[in-house]
């Protein structure tokens, strides 16, 4: 069954309004028609169960409603192809994508990531962390190493990354498709793909393709409902602040994301 949405007019949508008034969320009558009123129920009922508030019945709200008919795959993973990338990330060379993108995609899809905005926001977090489109090491520069001293001294002592001094700066620099940074997040997100304390022990694994895809989505999954909610708002600049922090590349991530939105369905 495909995701359901206002305008919608067939036999899926009046067995979604029979359940809606079941549950207690009156959309008005059977007729089959995703109007106002639908609209209104759907809202009502994703709001008293937790679920983000989008008018969407897609198969999370379809789940909690115990639809009587399971939802396919979400469509927007599955036509996710080299060359839409290729369009949202201009000049990067086709065989890094052709690498990058399966590990991406498979990760996205563990992580129940796989519609539109979460996987626009992922590919277009890969554009703004790395026009190449494949995990990278974090560079030297003026924001992580102090003039005269020793590369990345500025994160030595940064306990808010949960660095305990020297030479914590270097091992856990930013590495991957999301650069992650600082022993805490190492530490959190390897428990979080099933590494355990290995990224800690081995921080340079966040570099090889599967692990840093598996990063990626374990990172974006934390903050799932609150980007979705700034996407649904259309307001970018959160949703790269919530994955970025602040809004270094939010002119990459948002050209990437509005080319998506065009070339992935």
């Amino acid at each position: 069954m495909a995701t359901l949405k206002r305008g919608m007019r067939n036999d899926e949508v009046r067995r979604l309004q029979e359940k809606l008034k079941e549950a207690g969320f009156n959309p008005g009558g059977a007729d089959g028609h995703f109007g106002k009123a639908t609209d209104r129920a759907v809202r009502a009922f994703q709001a008293s169960e937790g679920l983000l508030v989008d008018g969407i019945v897609g198969p999370r709200t379809l789940a909690v409603l115990s639809a009587e008919i399971e939802p396919d795959p979400p469509l927007a993973i599955a036509t996710v192809t080299v060359e839409g990338v290729a369009k949202m990330i201009l000049s990067t060379p086709r065989r890094n994508i052709e690498t990058n993108l399966p590990p991406v995609l498979e990760s996205l899809v563990s992580a129940e990531l796989t519609d539109k905005p979460m996987v626009l926001t992922a590919l277009a977090t890969i554009r703004a962390e790395s026009a190449g489109f494949l995990p990278i090491p974090e560079g030297k520069s003026r924001f992580n190493t102090s003039p005269g001293g020793h590369p990345f001294d500025l994160y030595d002592n940064r306990r808010d990354l949960g660095n305990q001094g020297p030479p914590d700066g270097g091992h856990f620099k930013g590495r991957g498709y999301i650069q992650l940074t600082g022993r805490d997040n190492y530490g959190r997100i390897g428990e979080k793909i099933g590494l355990g304390n290995g990224l800690v022990e081995n921080p340079e694994r966040a570099n090889e393709p599967r692990i840093a895809a598996g990063i990626l989505a374990a990172f974006l999954k934390v903050k799932e409902r609150r980007i979705k909610e700034a996407i649904i708002r259309s307001d970018l600049r959160s949703a790269r602040r919530l994955v970025n922090g602040g809004s270094h590349g939010l002119d990459r991530f948002s050209r990437a994301f509005r080319t998506g939105e065009r070339v992935i369905v």
